[in-house]
């Protein structure tokens, strides 16, 4: 059973202060998800650019995975605080082509008290050169498996080094599998077809996916229940893509359309929150 949730707006006045180019909403104080034993919740951050995807266990146990693009910090505190994180455990850094912000990370790390960051090669050794806060930096190869949270397991099933490539991320609560797919260079594609990547509950789809990157044949192997476009606006986006999810009944959810989106899971059942985004004026 899924349940729908849009929160249209909590009229509170927001007590907090970010930059002018922020898609935090006014209207939205707090956000709490009441994780109790056996649950978790998994939030595709509506930033202005960029991704950032939060993981969020009971007892107050937090993973970050991503850290948007090249805007201010500032925003992605926000949305941290609106969901009341005050610390991450883990840091995950999935991408080699986006530009590392050592600033942004030393600042998250100092703030948030970071124990560890896990990441690809080619960002480690940048992150072991530059970074000052000396935590452990750990490489995941693929074919890792760990547990992240309590219940929660990450499978890694790619990592690549070429244009379009990184850290691809398969993860597993209970019955509910999310695909946090960063790849989408034609290798990629052929390896995920080749392990029958089936029963994907939430797929994540690549951010800055460029026209004609992902096959019918994928999206009919995936078979995704919920499809999240982070970043693109919704007349940027590939038609066909689309087409191809819509053809498969998959609910699409567009961050720069229907703002962040939360989806809680039990053993069981999910359900799904979207908080919009501010409004342009």
């Amino acid at each position: 059973m899924k349940i729908l949730l849009m929160i249209l707006a909590l009229l509170i006045p927001s007590s907090m202060t970010v930059r002018a180019e922020t898609t935090l909403p006014a209207e939205v104080e707090k956000i709490d998800v009441k994780l109790t034993e056996h649950q978790a919740a998994v939030t595709f951050l509506g930033l202005a650019t960029g991704e950032a995807t939060l993981v969020q266990g009971p007892n107050d146990e937090n993973i970050l995975i991503n850290i948007g693009g090249q805007g201010e910090v500032s925003e992605l505190e926000g949305w941290l605080s609106l969901y009341n994180v005050k610390n991450l455990s883990t840091l995950i850094l999935t991408n080699d082509n986006e530009k590392v912000s050592k600033e942004k990370i030393d600042k998250l790390i100092n703030k948030y008290k970071i124990k560890e960051i896990i990441t690809t090669p080619e960002v480690s050794t940048f992150l072991s050169r530059e970074i000052s806060n000396q935590i452990p930096v750990t490489v995941w190869k693929e074919g890792t498996k760990k547990e992240i949270l309590p219940d929660m397991f990450a499978d890694v099933q790619f990592l690549g080094n070429e244009q379009h490539e990184g850290l691809d991320l398969m993860l597993h609560f209970f019955k509910h599998n999310l695909f946090l797919m960063t790849s989408f260079s034609q290798k990629a594609e052929q390896k995920f077809i080749a392990k029958h990547l089936e029963d994907v509950h939430v797929f994540k789809i690549p951010y800055r996916l460029t026209n004609d990157s992902l096959s019918d044949q994928l999206i009919q192997t995936l078979n995704p229940q919920i499809s999240i476009l982070v970043g693109a606006e919704e007349d940027q986006l590939d038609q066909d893509l689309l087409r191809d999810l819509q053809g498969i009944w998959s609910e699409v959810y567009l961050t720069k359309k229907h703002g962040t989106v939360t989806i809680k899971f039990t053993e069981s059942n999910y359900e799904i929150i979207t908080i919009p985004l501010k409004d342009d004026e």
